[in-house]
């Protein structure tokens, strides 16, 4: 609880993965995928509940052994490729509700995004409570350097440029900064995820992410690369 506001910790993880199948279970760094998002909430001054929404009983039974709440199995209509995240929070957030239980935060964490640092949701939590009366969410970014101004389609047997309007240049310097929402924190008041329909509220703030933390694991090539900067920024082997 945070400024008098109660929070939930929510994280998905069906069972089903096409790019790499198992992947919120398979080992990274002696520890399966999602026991690094279970751990980084549990860890947090402010989560009051930390669950685990999954179709997935191997998931649950490696949820529960890191002590996360896993009270139900996600219905199968809600763990398919089509079905949102959203959808999935909602019937979790439901659930709750029909057992007498509410949340006024929701701090969704992806566990293909396990380089949080041991500040991030406290700092995220802090900065929505301090500014309650101006910002509905706190979203994790990072800088991108791909940058848009520089990146290409292909149009039939044409290279163009994605994003037409943008100035044409080789260095991305010229052009402002770009972000991207990666999933190591969205954290959203309750009523107005519930009212909007959306992590990206109309009045959305930030936190700021460190380089290394730029990576979301969709496939072999990404869980490698997580796999080497967790051990090279926190000296594991």
């Amino acid at each position: 609880m945070i400024g008098g506001k109660s929070v939930i910790g929510i994280i998905p993880a069906r069972a089903g993965s096409k790019g790499l199948p198992g992947k919120n279970i398979r080992p990274l760094c002696g520890k399966p995928l999602i026991a690094w998002s279970i751990e980084s909430a549990r860890g947090s001054r402010y989560v009051d509940e930390v669950l685990v929404s999954t179709d997935g009983e191997e998931i649950a039974r490696i949820a529960a052994q890191f002590s996360a709440a896993v009270p139900f199995r996600r219905p199968a209509e809600l763990a398919t490729d089509a079905a949102t995240t959203l959808s999935a929070v909602e019937h979790a957030l439901d659930h709750y509700r029909r057992h007498g239980r509410s949340f006024d935060v929701v701090v969704l964490l992806e566990p293909t995004s396990p380089l949080r640092a041991d500040s991030d949701i406290d700092s995220m939590l802090e900065l929505l409570s301090s500014s309650w009366e101006s910002f509905d969410a706190v979203i994790s970014v990072g800088e991108v350097h791909e940058h848009p101004s520089i990146m290409k389609r292909l149009h039939g047997p044409e290279l163009e440029p994605y994003c037409a309007e943008l100035a044409r240049t080789t260095r991305r310097q010229d052009n402002p900064a770009a972000y991207f929402p990666y999933g190591v924190a969205y954290i959203v008041k309750t009523a107005v995820l519930l009212e909007e329909g959306t992590f990206y509220p109309r009045r959305s703030t930030y936190h700021l992410l460190k380089r290394y933390q730029g990576y979301e694991i969709d496939d072999l090539h990404d869980f490698l690369c997580v796999e080497a900067v967790m051990k090279h920024e926190r000296g594991l082997t």
